[in-house]
């Protein structure tokens, strides 16, 4: 029996690899991982469309690399991802650099200072499909030397000429981007694109913007402009419930609760600033941060559906890079999913927790429905189905339908069966569930309201008594006017 090396094509390997699932905003969020791993404090990612020539470059002031270590940093798969690494380390399969990068652009140069000392690298993905022998050739190249890199001397000269390490992950040729597109949408899906990238890393890396105590602050600007961290959590207006940890294979598992206040305890602006871009129905769920970095958001695991009365509930849990294994961190480190053990650890949390996060609705709705004694709709159950129905019994319908022609209560009260029916449940549900501070009932006018009172109150009897004016006041439409009913009681010299 023998041996065959079989050693993949270069140029057909990398190529496959190019589509392995990267987005814009996880391919540079995965580029700064390495940057903080090298302890850089400053990290700029700097972009321009070019005229449709587009670039993007990371560059920061961390450890640099000198020749050997950016020649072994730029072979695919550098490390095992079976090793043991430091405890800070952001990185696992030795992979991310390369892959990141080659799936948005076909020319990956690395230029890194060590020492003073500069080395540059570069691998060109059409230089390798010109080649006829199929090897791995990477490019030893000097900048300087080559007019075709003028920015990234520039780069150079501004951001790491006064350093004494620093490295510059430079990006060109980003085939990735509109394609198909007319140039002009292009320029704007690259805009669009790189805003989204913005709030990506703003969020991945809210905790290293502004961490706490016994933590070291990291500066990213994007195009000069530092980014503002966003802690999805809310920390200063929510409310912080018990948090727990556990050990699993003698690593420690933090798991902290919150549950976001309700959108009438804080300001519109506050309310859509948490909602996220999907609302704060998709925003709920578990938070897993790695090393303080956001892996996956926004999700129960499957451990329970996503309702609208838990929807103000998000969940931050710790946990170490050791058990990266285990939580099937993937290579772009935007997917995770827990072991079965952990996964009990969470259901319990979860179960506990749960109530927390509906009480905000439940109490809410046990609050107005104890104010209002005798509603307009009545909501009834019937053979596992909820129905909700104008309340006929309503004194004012009551009323109404006394001092009519017997002979016209039947369609007057078809009417109301009409409105029943057309009740626009699937509208409201969707506009309840996405954006539930902008939902209002209608304000009745004072006229109207002093209208509907006359009606309601019979004068021939005099001036009502205190006992009758609080009815009132239990009554719908007057008990959700409370305010105006009770100023024109008031203005009648009524004594309630």
């Amino acid at each position: 029996m023998g041996n065959i090396n079989l050693p993949p094509k270069p140029y057909s390997l990398i190529e496959s690899m190019r589509d392995i699932g990267y987005s814009l905003e996880t391919a540079i969020a995965d580029i700064i991982d390495n940057s903080i791993t090298a302890n850089a404090r400053n990290i700029h990612v700097r972009f321009s469309w070019n005229n449709a020539n587009p670039w993007i470059a990371i560059i920061d002031d961390g450890s640099g690399m000198d020749y050997n270590e950016l020649v072994d940093a730029m072979r695919f798969v550098s490390q095992n991802p079976l090793d043991k690494r430091h405890a800070n380390d952001l990185g696992r399969f030795g992979l991310g650099m390369k892959t990141a990068s080659i799936s948005q652009c076909r020319c990956l140069t690395v230029l890194s200072k060590k020492n003073y000392q500069v080395s540059c690298t570069q691998w060109d993905l059409d230089y390798l499909a010109s080649l006829p022998n199929n090897n791995w050739s990477l490019k030893v190249i000097q900048p300087e030397d080559d007019n075709s890199n003028k920015i990234l001397i520039d780069l150079s000269e501004k951001y790491l000429r006064n350093v004494i390490s620093g490295t510059i992950v430079f990006w060109k040729e980003l085939d990735r981007l509109g394609e198909g597109s007319a140039k002009i949408t292009k320029e704007s899906q690259f805009d669009e694109a790189i805003n989204h990238v913005r709030k990506h890393l703003e969020l991945v890396f809210h905790r290293f913007l502004t961490p706490k105590v016994g933590h070291k602050k990291i500066e990213i600007f994007f195009n000069e402009n530092a980014l503002v961290a966003f802690d999805p959590f809310n920390i200063t207006k929510s409310t912080e419930l018990h948090s727990e940890e556990f050990l699993y294979e003698n690593e420690r598992i933090t798991v902290q609760p919150y549950v976001l206040p309700h959108h009438n305890k804080v300001s519109k602006t506050e309310w859509n600033k948490f909602a996220g871009e999907r609302g704060y129905l998709h925003e709920q769920g578990f938070y897993v941060y790695r090393n303080r970095r956001l892996i996956i958001s926004r999700t129960w695991f499957r451990l329970i559906k996503k309702e609208e009365l838990t929807k103000l509930l998000r969940v931050k849990v710790d946990i170490p890079n050791t058990l990266d294994h285990l939580w099937r961190i993937d290579i772009k480190k935007s997917n995770a999913f827990p072991p079965p053990r952990i996964r009990e650890g969470l259901k319990r949390i979860i179960n506990n927790i749960e109530f927390e996060g509906k009480r905000v609705y439940k109490q809410r709705g046990q609050q107005l429905s104890s104010d209002t004694k005798v509603p307009g709709w009545r909501r009834t159950a019937k053979e596992n189905q909820i129905f909700y129905e104008i309340n006929k019994s309503h004194p004012l319908i009551v009323s109404f339908l006394e001092e009519n022609a017997e002979s016209n209560n039947h369609l007057i009260l078809s009417i109301l069966d009409m409105i029943e029916s057309s009740f626009p449940r699937d509208t409201y549900f969707n506009d309840l569930a996405t954006s539930p501070e902008i939902v209002n009932i209608t304000a009745l006018s004072k006229i109207k309201i002093e209208r509907l009172l006359d009606f309601f109150i019979d004068h021939s009897k005099g001036i009502p008594d205190k006992g009758s004016l609080q009815k009132i006041l239990q009554t719908d439409p007057f008990s959700v006017n409370k305010k105006v009913t009770k100023l024109i009681f008031n203005e009648r010299g009524y004594d309630y």
